[in-house]
């Protein structure tokens, strides 16, 4: 009986520290979350990645990176706003935020209020701020990239609510604030079967120069619908003609993932092209959006070079302890 006692108590002090260990484990692993964001961003700045988004009601939040893949909250805490609506034009719906440096200054070009702002910082992680509390056009505009060609010319591309919401570009003034709205000269609407799934929309535009032609990425569908799509458009002339792929979409219900699109396209450090879009929290769920990142390479074709986007993607989570920084 005492042997048989002996032998039940060494098993239930190895179930026991089995349990220990496994809790200890669990205690132990970095604490991590998918990064919700809408409307992507990505800006490698000074040996780190800076990333914003959609996400809150009161302005843009930013997180940092050294590998894609893990991501802190700046200053360790919950949040950390970028811009702050009491510094700036606009009440709520701040989205579709775009960071770049020119010269000494950060530009923060947002959507706030239904209407294209831009706001600026010596920092890319903010306070990014308005002299002067204003949108750049008055009228409802959203999704505008900043687009600097090899001369110098600054334009801004955006979507403006006429007939369903369409791609326009307008060529900007020295100080990247003031749109010359004399140029404003349209760029695309729906056109391809597959952009009518869910209502008239092209909207997210975000462009690139490669071999002296000029590429845009834009989504099309409804945001909210599970077909939202990402194509793309080319021009050997900015004020010219834009013509879509045939192939289009380039992106769509891939690996599991529906609404994906409002990507932005970055170079990584090693020079590698990328994209980061949004998808909706799964099949059945819109909200909230969460940010993938992926691949980008051109194709040789009957000579030209066509732009794709792998369907393989990178996950982004927020690390809460800072146990993945590099």
């Amino acid at each position: 009986m005492k042997n048989i006692r002996f032998i039940c108590y060494i098993i239930l002090s190895m179930l026991a520290g089995g349990y220990v260990a496994k809790a200890q484990t669990t205690r132990n692993a970095p604490e991590v979350e998918q990064v919700l964001f809408a409307d992507p961003f990505i800006f490698y700045y000074d040996g780190l990645y800076y990333a914003y988004g959609t996400s809150s009601f009161d302005g843009i939040e930013a997180l940092v990176s050294t590998d894609l893949e893990y991501w802190e909250v700046p200053g360790g805490g919950k949040r950390h706003l970028a811009l702050h609506k009491e510094d700036v034009y606009g009440e709520t719906w701040f989205w579709a935020p775009e960071v770049y440096k020119v010269n000494d200054k950060f530009y923060m070009y947002y959507s706030g209020d239904e209407r294209i702002c831009v706001a600026m910082s010596d920092s890319p992680l903010g306070p990014f701020r308005q002299v002067e509390k204003k949108p750049m056009l008055d009228e409802k505009a959203i999704d505008h990239t900043l687009f600097i060609d090899d001369d110098g010319k600054a334009y801004l591309f955006f979507v403006r609510f006429n007939d369903g919401l369409n791609v326009w570009v307008a060529e900007l003034e020295k100080d990247l604030v003031t749109l010359k709205e004399k140029t404003l000269h349209h760029c695309i609407k729906t056109s391809q079967p597959w952009e009518n799934t869910c209502g008239g929309v092209n909207e997210g535009p975000f462009v690139i120069k490669h071999e002296g032609c000029y590429y845009m990425t834009y989504s099309a569908n409804s945001f909210a619908c599970q077909d939202y799509g990402i194509g793309c458009v080319t021009a050997t002339d900015i004020m010219g003609k834009w013509i879509k792929y045939d192939e289009n979409p380039l992106l769509q219900n891939a690996k599991g993932l529906v609404g994906i699109g409002h990507n932005a396209l970055f170079t990584d450090k090693d020079g590698k092209l990328r994209i980061v879009y949004h998808a909706h929290k799964d099949k059945r769920n819109i909200h909230p959006r969460a940010m993938y990142i992926g691949d980008v390479y051109f194709k040789r074709v009957r000579g030209v070079d066509r732009m794709r986007i792998s369907k393989e993607h990178i996950v982004p989570r927020i690390s809460r302890t800072n146990q993945h920084r590099k």
